[in-house]
């Protein structure tokens, strides 16, 4: 088995002319494969069924590897495979039955609606750098947006009479989100109180500026996030992502449509808003355990 690693490997570095990292680890990969194969009692290749792959997987989860390591090690038994049928060393591919390994789709963080309360507390309303860090937390997770739009918004995008944030997405699409009451009290407070101080006589359509009166950036942003995540008693990673995670959760939570969501976060594909069906699921499940008298 081992001399037959070696001449797919070769055969990878002619072929395919992969780089060494890339085969370093083919070979790390098969190594390990075959060492459960043997001590499971398999003594070829050609005596590997599909029961072996199968508790192969099983096996590989069971460790605890991460999704990509065990979609990786899966994609490098196929190709081996492939290569051995095609060499005539075996007369079936075991892992034919085998979707097209792709990493599990990993669940986005999410704070639970306790911590975006204690989150959005966290900002002092007592200067001016306070209230406007509260206005942008209270603008975020009112309404999912993305950092880069946030930090990119213009005086003109926000309309606080209709209660509503215009933004420009990815690809260049504009999109329209609602704001809720105390998102708009937020900024509105920011704009009377605070905006003036920080703009320092400077004439500039961008809504969110730092203590010199420029444009806040994305950089910025994050370090004042990491701050109000950590006064707030939150001992985990925050970035300004979990809150537009968050913002979806915690609507489909309460019954949204996710077309609906999908609008608001401005999403291309209903497939791409659909993880958050799953954050929601486990939530429902846990909801179930707690409160079902028989769960």
């Amino acid at each position: 088995m081992e001399q037959l690693i070696e001449e797919y490997l070769r055969f990878l570095t002619v072929e395919r002319g992969l780089a060494e990292n890339s085969l370093a680890a083919y070979g790390r990969d098969l190594r390990r494969i075959v060492g459960y194969f043997k001590q499971a009692g398999v003594g070829s290749f050609q005596e590997v069924g599909r029961g072996h792959v199968a508790r192969l997987l099983l096996a590989l989860r069971e460790e605890g590897l991460q999704p990509r390591t065990v979609a990786r090690r899966t994609s490098s038994l196929r190709g081996l495979y492939r290569y051995l049928l095609t060499q005539g060393h075996v007369k079936e591919d075991p892992t034919a039955h085998l979707e097209s390994p792709s990493p599990w789709m990993r669940l986005p963080g999410v704070l639970s609606q306790d911590e975006v309360g204690r989150l959005l507390a966290a900002p002092p309303a007592s200067n001016p750098l306070g209230l406007r860090d509260k206005a942008m937390l209270e603008l975020l997770y009112a309404a999912g947006l993305r950092v880069s739009e946030m930090v990119t918004l213009q005086m003109s995008d926000v309309d606080l009479e209709v209660g509503y944030v215009r933004c420009q997405g990815k690809g260049g699409k504009d999109r329209v989100v609602p704001l809720g009451r105390d998102a708009q009290a937020a900024v509105r407070r920011y704009l009377a109180d605070s905006r003036p101080h920080l703009q320092r006589g400077r004439s500039t359509p961008v809504l969110f500026l730092n203590r010199w009166g420029w444009p806040l950036t994305r950089q910025g942003f994050w370090k004042l996030l990491r701050a109000y995540a950590t006064a707030a008693g939150i001992d985990r990673r925050v970035t300004p992502h979990t809150l537009r995670h968050s913002f979806a959760t915690h609507l489909l939570e309460r019954g949204a449509d996710l077309r609906a969501v999908q609008m608001m976060l401005g999403h291309a594909d209903i497939s791409t808003t659909q993880i958050y069906t799953h954050v929601s699921r486990a939530h429902l499940k846990s909801v179930y355990d707690r409160y079902h008298p028989r769960a």
